[in-house]
């Protein structure tokens, strides 16, 4: 399949904002006031879905109404961009009611993590569209520490530049949205290595029991020749994730796979260093790739943006930690 990449946004574009899984009816309106005024201050022109207001018991809505937004949003030729409000549970209802040709026959970029990684995945795996593993709309309203996570939007989505990564100088995992002026922040000690080597690939991935949720679909995209980008969420302790892993690497043509990129825990996940390299060690299959781990993406702050469908480079030989996104 033709991999598609959406043109980069300029000052001007309009940005429309979506509820795939979340409503926007759970964003504070100071909170989305402080994000409007940093997406308009980049030159953006923001709209939003007509039903990112509605909500139910699951802080969602139909699954009609989320898909008239989605369909409405690739449709509609003066929008450039399509964020997502926030993460949840639910997005992978809408897969089997997607117009995959519309979607293929109007590219442009859809940005958002969590519960969108199945959104993410499937669009590349059925169309060939890269989309954009990072902040969502509602990341726009965190006011300290944004600039790293601020940083590496623009580079991915306003330009197409070779990114190098690096890692961020400090994270939290705090509720910053609750108290945006009392904040706790951690130096970070950098990324670190697990298996060396060098690979280059297709990035797959995002939040990796969303991803698995995709297994057994034909929404579950070709891992041949991939890197994996992976973390995952609060509520995933050692073992668990130590099975989600395991059920990805059961999965055909895993070992397409030629590097492996995991993003920071959670503190609540009580993941350990040694736990994780016990849990990474124990697997065969991992054993000849290149595995780093504790980069910025996932569900601490600051968080890199990602292409899920763009290619990357890992050089992890002699000492080296060079993280490299190539097409984006």
């Amino acid at each position: 399949m033709k991999v598609i990449i959406p043109r980069k946004l300029k000052k001007g574009d309009e940005v429309r904002v979506i509820a795939p899984a979340f409503s926007l009816s759970i964003i504070s309106k100071d909170n989305r006031l402080f994000a409007n005024k940093r997406l308009k201050s980049l030159g953006l022109n923001l709209t939003f879905g007509k039903n990112t207001e509605k909500t139910d018991d699951f802080n969602s809505s139909s699954i009609d109404s989320r898909i008239e937004d989605l369909h409405v949003a690739f449709k509609d030729r003066n929008v450039k961009a399509i964020f997502s409000v926030i993460g949840g549970y639910n997005s992978n209802q809408l897969l089997s009611y997607i117009d995959w040709n519309l979607i293929k026959k109007n590219p442009k970029i859809f940005c958002g993590y969590s519960d969108i990684s199945a959104l993410q995945n499937a669009i590349f795996a059925k169309t060939g569209l890269v989309t954009y593993s990072g902040p969502s709309y509602s990341s726009f309203s965190e006011k300290l520490n944004f600039n790293y996570t601020y940083s590496y939007f623009k580079k991915c989505l306003m330009s197409n530049e070779k990114i190098v990564l690096s890692p961020s100088s400090k994270w939290s995992d705090d509720k910053w949205y609750l108290k945006q002026n009392s904040r706790h922040f951690i130096k970070n000690d950098g990324w670190r290595v697990i298996n060396d080597g060098k690979a280059k690939g297709v990035i797959i991935g995002g939040n990796l029991c969303t991803l698995n949720l995709l297994q057994g679909t034909g929404y579950f995209p070709n891992l041949d020749n991939s890197i994996l980008f992976i973390e995952d969420y609060e509520n995933s302790d050692p073992v668990t994730f130590d099975r989600d892993l395991q059920s990805l690497i059961q999965q055909k043509r895993f070992n397409g796979v030629k590097g492996l990129v995991i993003g920071r825990f959670q503190k609540k996940s009580k993941m350990k260093k040694n736990l994780l390299d016990q849990i990474i060690l124990s697997k065969r299959e991992l054993s000849e790739i290149p595995v780093i781990v504790d980069v910025d993406f996932g569900h601490t702050e600051p968080k890199i943006t990602f292409p899920i469908g763009g290619e990357a480079l890992i050089d992890l030989r002699s000492g080296r930690k060079h993280l490299e996104i190539l097409k984006h």
